[in-house]
């Protein structure tokens, strides 16, 4: 993807309105104009993503053959034509027979010890890094130093984030095949791993792998303490998604789910898929898990701060969306962005446009949200 550095960058328009300048040169459309005519600008959000293509010979949009082979794991629902592969990439139809490259015995995927406190998304409130929840849901009253979480980090994906911050869960081929038992005995052999978290790419079209996993270590360490976490995108299949919930639950561990926008028309545009899937199993596991009397709650959601993106308008909207949910509980945190992928041309998150969106959370809610890495920000947010 021919992006130029950001020192190189020249000020990209928006190529509707002409108005707003610094946006990333694969995406040249304002947030306000995206929100307005998302049908008018629908050939160019289209070809932003077209570089799957190219850089990973992934499909550019979701397969959808008339005469193909449906995958249901993920809440793309892909049907895969004759001799092509699936939006995630390890799913194909070869000669009319789905081929699978994971399965709920094989996951692709790399994974690592992360000694605590871990740089994770919840880890300024979970049991790993405060001691919450101790000692049903904790190794200790405090931060589980000398303890570590298990990363697993899943290849594949059910989005194309135009920023993704781990892109290279798209290069397939060079993912390990682990088989659950194998994975089971990594556990087994490490008695200072307290939690796992799966993420990636996202675990969605890994969800049959994961669930076996947890359900395994569920009978298999049931004297042990072993949170279970995800960190995803939200678009599973309702079904796996409800099922990790609630084993997540009743491991002690934490769910967490990418908003990553609120519009359409912006999650779209940024995502390549359409936001429905994921608040709608937002809101189902808002509903279905346990929140009363716990030390800490099971779910939670972050917004990454996307430059000319993801503004106060989308994180109001979260926002109001998370208020209605009628679980007060629920953690939110905002993300200062980081150039990558194919926006390495933006800058880090602007310090105006995060204290707008911190304030703007905060008057929604009534509380403050969580402002993960802060230390990006070229100047001191006002909490």
């Amino acid at each position: 993807m021919p992006v130029r550095a950001i020192s190189e960058k020249t000020m990209t328009r928006c190529s509707v309105c002409y108005e707003e300048t610094g946006l990333a040169e694969v995406l040249p459309i304002c947030a306000s104009c995206l929100r307005a005519n998302p049908d008018g600008v629908a050939e160019i959000v289209q070809n932003a993503h077209k570089w799957r293509s190219y850089l990973f010979e992934l499909p550019e949009i979701i397969p959808r053959a008339e005469k193909g082979i449906q995958c249901k794991v993920c809440a793309n629902e892909c049907c895969i034509p004759p001799n092509a592969i699936g939006y995630c990439g390890l799913r194909s139809n070869q000669n009319g027979q789905l081929v699978q490259k994971v399965s709920a015995t094989k996951g692709l995927m790399h994974y690592y010890l992360d000694p605590h406190v871990t740089n994770c998304c919840g880890s300024y409130f979970c049991p790993g890094g405060t001691g919450a929840g101790y000692p049903k849901w904790a190794k200790k009253a405090q931060p589980e130093y000398g303890y570590s979480n298990l990363s697993v980090f899943f290849y594949g994906c059910s989005l194309d984030c135009l920023f993704c911050q781990n892109v290279s869960h798209k290069q397939i081929t060079q993912g390990m095949g682990v088989h659950l038992d194998d994975f089971l005995g990594v556990i087994e052999q490490n008695s200072k791993i307290s939690c796992i978290c799966y993420f990636g790419g996202s675990p969605e079209p890994q969800l049959p792998f994961a669930i076996r996993v947890m359900e395994a270590c569920k009978t298999r360490f049931e004297n042990r303490l072993l949170r279970q976490c995800f960190e995803m995108n939200g678009q599973g299949n309702p079904r796996l998604v409800k099922r990790a919930g609630q084993l997540v639950e009743e491991s002690g561990g934490i769910i967490k789910f990418d908003l990553k926008a609120y519009s359409n028309a912006i999650y779209q545009a940024l995502c390549g898929v359409p936001k429905i899937a994921t608040f709608e199993n937002f809101t189902m596991l808002a509903d279905s898990l346990y929140f009363d009397n716990r030390e800490y709650p099971p779910l939670m959601a972050t917004t990454l701060l996307v430059p000319h993106y993801v503004d106060e308008v989308e994180v109001t909207k979260i926002a109001r969306f998370l208020k209605s949910l009628n679980q007060p509980s629920i953690e939110y945190s905002l993300l200062v962005f980081h150039p990558r992928h194919l926006m390495q041309d933006l800058p880090t998150t602007p310090l105006d446009q995060a204290q707008r969106c911190y304030d703007a959370v905060k008057r929604e809610l009534g509380r403050p949200p969580h402002v993960g890495n802060m230390w990006l920000l070229k100047g001191k947010l006002q909490l």
